[in-house]
């Protein structure tokens, strides 16, 4: 059976098609980027093909992918969201870019690497609202956090009589901000109380020191309810955790570093979860720290060991299905 290959190049609005075999370009169009647009494109085809015979490829840019996933998993059609920086750094050197000439190199890029494909399904209808609703609370806070700083910042760099005015207008979309988060939480709460699955993930993952509300459904929403990730490891290396080595001939020997390919937002949440666990005064975790810092080592290497520490603990408890137990000896033990 002839494999078709289609390289989709999204934006918004648009979408620039290019359809091909293992030989040649068969087609190249543009659509709407919505439902029955796809539809129509796709039902034409499949009067030819059968829905087997295609492996849709285009880069993941978030919500704007909606509609194409809707309709591949409405007809049986496999679609691929590849990594952006995967896709333009398969491509070797190039000079010029259009959308037109994007989709061209996608679709050579599934074709090319077709062994390499991570079928993508949409999540559950619950999972996917858990995860806007994470998405919407991030947004606010990263808002909260820029009016905080203009509160304090600029305090003793203006007059008494145009900060007081400044102020006033801040601390109002401050109290917005707030009700807005609160008000999330709820629902948040809400959410995972009514599905059994959730609620039983979010009560194991916050019996790990450290974990609370919302960094369990952050983690809960990331990771697909721990479906997307088949282990610990890999989601280290997903939230720019695991340290890799850099090393080079006889003169590179650069010490082992965490890359900045990562997920920031998932890092920052775990991060202030390993500052939690520094507060905890008995904590084996706290303990470990005071302990590795007493040997010399660096304050920020031991913290990233501890956010790695808090991973393996999630997924242990998830995969396991028990809450977390400080004096758990493994049966081999």
């Amino acid at each position: 059976m002839q494999k078709i290959f289609i390289g989709i190049d999204m934006s918004k609005a648009s979408l620039d098609l290019c359809v091909r075999n293992s030989e040649i370009v068969l087609e190249e169009l543009k659509l709407s980027n919505t439902i029955s647009e796809l539809n129509k494109f796709f039902k034409k085809f499949l009067k030819e093909y059968n829905q087997s015979a295609f492996l849709v490829c285009c880069e993941f840019t978030g919500h704007y992918t909606y509609p194409l996933s809707f309709v591949c998993e409405d007809l049986g059609i496999d679609l691929w969201l590849a990594s952006p920086y995967q896709i333009k750094h398969s491509c070797g050197l190039v000079r010029g870019k259009t959308d037109k000439i994007d989709s061209r190199r996608i679709a050579d890029y599934a074709f090319r690497f077709q062994d390499k494909c991570r079928l993508y399904s949409l999540p559950d209808k619950k999972l996917a609202s858990l995860k806007v609703l994470v998405s919407e609370r991030d947004l606010y806070v990263s808002h909260k956090i820029a009016l905080q700083g203009q509160l304090t910042d600029q305090k003793n760099f203006m007059s008494a009589m145009d900060y007081s005015r400044k102020s006033k207008r801040l601390k109002g979309l401050l109290k917005g901000l707030d009700k807005n988060i609160s008000t999330i939480d709820k629902e948040i709460e809400k959410f995972i109380n009514n599905d059994a699955t959730l609620s039983n993930q979010h009560k194991l993952l916050t019996s790990v020191d450290g974990v609370g509300t919302i960094t369990a459904a952050k983690m809960i929403a990331v990771t697909n309810a721990f479906k997307n990730f088949d282990d610990a490891r890999s989601f280290c290396c997903y939230a720019g955790v695991a340290p890799f080595e850099y090393t080079s001939g006889s003169s590179v020997h650069s010490k082992r570093k965490v890359s900045h390919k990562a997920d920031k937002s998932i890092k920052s949440i775990l991060h202030m979860a390993a500052m939690s666990v520094l507060r905890m005064k008995n904590s084996e975790l706290k303990k470990y720290f005071d302990r590795k810092v007493a040997e010399g080592k660096n304050k920020m290497l031991v913290l990233n060991a501890i956010r790695g520490k808090l991973i393996l603990r999630m997924f242990a408890v998830i995969k396991q299905n028990r809450t977390f137990d400080k004096n758990y000896q493994h049966a081999v033990a």
